[in-house]
């Protein structure tokens, strides 16, 4: 009698054990975090045409005589920007390149919060986007010190980090060696958030300039008589 009882004990026993590691399997599967995404593009990027990014219902409709249907690096660039669904902060030295002002552009009619953080001096230079971007109402912000503003980076929905060697600009695209890293590790992506926010509000134009409506102190002269 007690032979046959601990024979069925080790066979629930067994049962047991294959379901456990069954359903561990399973939870591992299923509850385990998806891998957080980490890219690196190189430029120069071969041209090809983009127009398929910005009206994806029309791929076909594009007759321009450049390559269609053709990933590169840029147009892997421009879908990375183009997946911010709520924010996107972007810190650039020079800005002069249509599809990424463009880009830009499609996101503020998405109603995506936008802000910008430029190089003073370059966002003045003839073909850069940036007074095309405030035209269009995108908060802008210059910096105010005497050295160059020379990041290049954008953080896409304070999730994304988008930086690199790459300035914003076509020469950059399709001329120079450059580098981009697209991440989502969070402790590479929170630096540089904290650094947008310290920039953000160290250039406030608030801080230097101070609002029109507010009014001068009221002063009293007494005169002796």
């Amino acid at each position: 009698m007690s032979v046959m009882w601990a024979v069925k004990v080790v066979g629930l026993g067994v049962v047991a054990f294959s379901l456990s590691v069954e359903l561990l399997g399973w939870l591992l599967r299923h509850l385990r975090p998806g891998r957080s995404l980490n890219e690196v593009l190189f430029f120069p990027s071969e041209v090809a045409c983009v127009e398929h990014i910005f009206t994806p219902s029309s791929r076909y409709s594009c007759f321009c005589s450049l390559p269609h249907g053709v990933e590169t690096s840029f147009s892997r660039l421009l879908l990375r920007i183009l997946s911010a669904s709520s924010t996107l902060d972007l810190c650039v030295f020079a800005f002069s390149n249509m599809d990424l002002s463009r880009a830009i552009l499609a996101l503020h009619s998405r109603s995506v919060t936008i802000r910008v953080l430029t190089d003073k001096h370059y966002a003045a230079i003839t073909g850069s986007q940036i007074g095309v971007l405030r035209k269009a109402g995108i908060c802008v912000r210059c910096d105010v010190g005497s050295v160059h503003m020379h990041h290049k980076f954008a953080v896409v929905d304070g999730r994304l980090l988008i930086t690199g060697s790459l300035n914003w600009t076509l020469t950059a695209v399709q001329s120079n060696m450059e580098n981009i890293l697209v991440t989502e590790e969070p402790d590479l992506v929170r630096p540089f958030i904290e650094e947008f926010h310290r920039l953000w509000a160290h250039n406030d134009p608030a801080r230097y300039h101070p609002s029109s409506d507010q009014k001068p102190a009221h002063i009293t002269t007494r005169t002796n008589h």
